[in-house]
């Protein structure tokens, strides 16, 4: 693991940013807890069937942004010269101190399309006042990058696009994307699934992700195509994107 990251980093920020869900559930496992002696038997089973969910997700959470080496980008290309890379997130961002560091020769721009309208979230916030933005990071919009046509290389989004909520909003970024990006470029997009996977470890909370089929229907309309799919572990998938040619 990257010792730009610290242990159990992933784990903690999840419960930093979002520790009034934490202190909700810990209230009601109280209050479950003591009317369990009254009702034994219908409450004590209530408890862990309350219980095991978060500690399954926490472990999880452990697992994917702690333990693998997500965070190591082994499993992107490695170096390379005189590029321009585009590190695009929604107003959180951990990642692009460990890109540049595995692009060393590359120009790196930060873009962070954080809008405080849309994207109402209490984790974001937190996590915005907790972690510095990167240097020289451009605040930008979904519906329009400031460069030129064909301009990146590479263009990177590591679990930031899915707070993009409405389809068409999503579409119209992508084409956007698609007009910046050169001929034989690549768009990297890594996300979590709302997936069997997903579900069995964050219960409900897989519906904040995207199914397969919308990020496909998504590439699609935006004129771009996979020509990888990556399973970097059992919860997280990255598509590989270049342009579609009709």
């Amino acid at each position: 693991m990257d010792t730009l990251r610290k242990p159990f980093q992933g784990v903690c920020n999840i419960i930093r940013f979002n520790w009034h869900l934490y202190i909700i559930a810990f209230l009601l496992l109280i209050v479950i807890y003591i009317l369990s002696f009254y009702f034994p038997f219908t409450f004590s089973y209530l408890y862990f069937l309350f219980l095991i969910p978060i500690l399954i997700s926490l472990i999880v959470s452990y697992y994917v942004y702690d333990y693998s080496n997500f965070y190591s980008f082994d499993w992107l290309e490695g170096d390379e010269m005189a590029i321009k890379i585009l590190n695009i997130h929604a107003g959180f961002d951990e990642t692009s101190s460990l890109i540049q560091k595995k692009y060393k020769n590359a120009e790196l721009l930060v873009f962070d399309f954080y809008n405080p309208l849309k994207h109402t979230e209490l984790s974001i916030k937190r996590a915005r006042k907790t972690y510095p933005a990167y240097p020289n990071t451009k605040t930008t919009t979904t519906t329009q990058l400031e460069l030129s046509d064909l301009f990146a290389d590479k263009i990177l989004l590591i679990l930031a696009v899915h707070e993009i909520r409405n389809e068409e909003e999503r579409i119209s970024f992508f084409n956007e994307l698609n007009r910046v990006l050169k001929l034989n470029g690549q768009i990297i997009v890594t996300e979590h699934l709302r997936d069997l996977n997903n579900f069995l470890a964050y219960n409900i909370g897989f519906f904040h992700f995207l199914p397969e089929a919308k990020w496909k229907n998504t590439f699609e309309k935006a004129s771009l195509k996979i020509i990888q799919r990556k399973q970097i572990n059992p919860f997280i998938i990255t598509f590989i994107l270049e342009k579609k040619w009709s």
